[in-house]
């Protein structure tokens, strides 16, 4: 039986390439796409759900979606780094080609309507009560989104399904990086729990003056309306 001979320097570092590129490179980055695309699909679905019963789910809403800030931006990295790469000509993702021509199109505003409203979510609690035009930009940039999101989540659900569970599925094809890639995921939820866990009294406090601030205008309006009727 004849000794597989070693592999000389320049092909150990070869191999060392080859790996770190399909890490790197279009496969890995789409797994992890992919991967953190399920996750948000649920937390997204969720958090969706609360904004339809905000009267009961307020505290709930709030929560899960500083919770989700990690997340989200894990999302945009991945697929800002597909961006670059491919328009800074690597060919690896050059032979991949471009997402098709309308989700191409719908990209600029779904990242926008995006930023839009987490960023609005996270200046109406540091504003105070909330209110204005702060409410409805949030409110704007969720029927948007709502909207973009849902042909997005349409377009690239088939694709999705398989490719984001094959890191953590027994058995599928193995593409290098998949530790790197469970522990970005697993990272950023943990980082989401942190986020939520630390701005918990932040979020307590704008409830409690939210609730002060509406009682407030009530029993505003309820002394006007006294008023008006002992002047008749």
């Amino acid at each position: 039986m004849k000794d597989i001979p070693a592999p000389t320097d320049m092909e150990a570092r070869w191999q060392r390439w080859a790996a770190q590129s399909r890490a790197w490179g279009p496969p890995g980055n789409e797994r992890l796409t992919s991967s953190v695309g399920l996750v948000l699909l649920v937390m997204l679905g969720i958090e969706a759900l609360t904004a339809l019963a905000l009267s009961s789910y307020l505290p709930e809403h709030i929560f899960l979606g500083l919770l989700l800030i990690p997340p989200v931006t894990l999302k945009l990295t991945s697929t800002g780094w597909r961006f670059i790469r491919y328009y800074t000509n690597s060919r690896p993702y050059r032979l991949e080609g471009p997402p098709r021509l309308p989700l191409r199109l719908l990209a600029p505003l779904l990242i926008l309507s995006t930023l839009t409203l987490f960023g609005s979510g996270v200046a109406l609690i540091i504003h105070g009560h909330g209110g204005g035009p702060l409410l409805q930009l949030h409110a704007v940039s969720f029927a948007v989104w709502g909207v973009l999101i849902a042909i997005h989540i349409l377009a690239y659900l088939t694709r999705v399904l398989p490719v984001g569970l094959a890191d953590w599925r027994h058995g599928a094809t193995a593409v290098a990086g998949d530790r790197s890639r469970r522990a970005a995921l697993i990272g950023a939820l943990l980082a989401g729990v942190i986020l939520a866990l630390a701005t918990y009294p932040a979020q307590d406090s704008w409830l409690d003056h939210r609730h002060e601030h509406r009682h407030g205008d009530e029993g505003a309006r309820a002394s006007a309306a006294s008023t008006r009727t002992e002047a008749r």
